[in-house]
């Protein structure tokens, strides 16, 4: 598969012990007090003996990719062996050659990652030990007294990359036309298996494990009050706090909201027809699940079946972006934006916003140098929960459907799955990656989501 990296690591701690690590992928530099915990690093990258960490240590983390793994990702991609072209004008069966081939020579001679790197490493990331395993995150503090702690999580394919463009607005609101009542202290983990993220080695990191973690890393970062932010993933994660009963955590805000009445999923899953009497929005929802479910599927089928049968990810740069490119019917959303953003123009009437290609690649080139295009698949092999049936989220929530979506949630429905509503908008632009693509309007839907819950606390 992919090569080592001779290139060591130090491994430094303010009490100046140093070690060497000779790892696959990167180069991290992680401070800490008192050691490096072994139990989930150990799933990133071999290490050597090192002194063992407290369980709730928070140790700062720092990347430098080495340049040999990024010429050895640069070989790889001038060694492609292309298939030939597709037989159809369209992209019904995938991804088109010339697009991709296009994107690769792109990666291979123009893009630069350590433009990415270096906006977050400016960012302030740590490593802690939950349940066995290290997870990542970003925690960036809002200088506005009285801001809102709120833990951010992403989804697939994407990564905390995803987020990195709301942090300002939602950190530093009065510099964006808000007001510093609405501003949010950000914590951004890495899902595990995501990113920096440990790579479980043993079964259960489901939705359910990774809320119940994320409540861990908010008290253990000392808040008492805070509330939580999803999307794709990110959305049952939330839905999942929520039941967990925490009574730090006062709601949560979700943009892929658990709401389709059992009836309708029935219908759509058997390909029957739908209900009597729908409204304009149920029946537009309808008709988009009925096209997610037939065309739109095929990339989590085989995720929650056999994840392990797409090792190839793992060896080849180009068949690992067709892959994260191909998100549901490629032009169609949500992969949509990602596909404008790589064309450089609007496909079929769907803006990429603020999406850029180097943001495509960015997302990309982080799931190749940190090798988790597997370990990042597993997590639909570990969900066992219907996603789309009603969440039954028993505290305050906010939903907000973006035109873009796989299918926009209508209001009757989130009303029922999320019986305590606090807010609900369908918001003007904007898809599946509503803070990569429109970072502006996601991070004004979040302050308005969550302003009627500040009054109460």
């Amino acid at each position: 598969m992919t090569r080592q990296s001779k290139k060591p690591i130090a491994i430094a701690t303010v009490q100046a012990n140093q070690e060497t690590i000779d790892h696959g992928r990167r180069k991290l530099l992680v401070g800490a007090v008192t050691g490096l915990a072994a139990a989930g690093a150990a799933s990133l990258f071999t290490i050597r003996p090192a002194p063992a960490a407290t369980n709730d240590e928070i140790r700062p983390f720092h990347i430098d990719v080495p340049e040999a793994d990024l010429a050895d990702l640069r070989r790889r991609l001038a060694a492609t062996r292309w298939p030939e072209k597709e037989t159809v004008a369209d992209d019904s069966q995938g991804v088109p050659l010339a697009m991709l081939q296009d994107l690769v020579r792109y990666w291979q001679t123009d893009y630069d990652w350590r433009k990415v790197e270096a906006r977050l490493i400016a960012l302030p990331q740590f490593m802690t030990e939950i349940d066995g395993l290290d997870i990542h995150f970003i925690h960036v503090r809002s200088k506005h007294e009285n801001a809102l702690p709120m833990v951010v999580t992403h989804g697939w394919p994407g990564s905390v990359i995803e987020q990195m463009k709301i942090i300002d607005p939602l950190t530093n609101p009065t510099a964006y036309g808000g007001s510093a009542e609405d501003a949010f202290h950000l914590v951004i983990p890495s899902m595990p298996g995501y990113g920096f993220s440990g790579k479980p080695t043993t079964t259960g990191w489901n939705p359910q494990r990774i809320a119940g973690a994320w409540i861990v890393l908010m008290k253990r970062l000392g808040y008492k009050k805070f509330v939580a932010q999803g999307g794709d993933w990110g959305s049952p994660v939330s839905n999942e706090m929520a039941k967990l009963g925490a009574p730090e955590l006062l709601g949560i805000h979700v943009n892929l909201p658990g709401v389709v009445p059992p009836e309708i999923f029935k219908a759509v899953a058997s390909g029957g027809p739908a209900p009597d009497n729908l409204s304009a929005d149920e029946q537009r929802a309808f008709d988009q699940l009925k096209v997610q479910f037939t065309k739109r599927r095929a990339y989590a089928q085989i995720m929650g079946t056999r994840p392990q049968t797409l090792a190839a990810l793992t060896d080849s740069p180009a068949g690992l972006a067709a892959w994260l490119l191909d998100h549901g019917d490629g032009y169609a959303q949500p992969a949509s934006a990602m596909q404008s953003a790589v064309l450089g123009r609007a496909v079929d009437g769907h803006s990429a916003g603020a999406l850029t290609r180097d943001d495509v690649l960015d997302n990309i080139t982080l799931y190749w140098l940190t090798n988790t295009a597997i370990s990042s698949a597993r997590l639909y092999w570990e969900n066992k929960a219907n996603l789309y049936l009603p969440a039954g989220v028993p505290i305050p929530a906010a939903v907000t459907a973006f035109p873009g979506e796989s299918f926009v949630a209508p209001r009757s429905w989130a009303e029922k799955a999320y019986p305590k509503l606090i807010y609900f908008h369908q918001a003007e632009a904007g898809g599946h990656f509503a803070a990569w693509e429109q970072p502006d309007i996601f991070s004004r839907e979040v302050r308005d989501a969550f302003r009627p819950l500040r009054k109460t606390i």
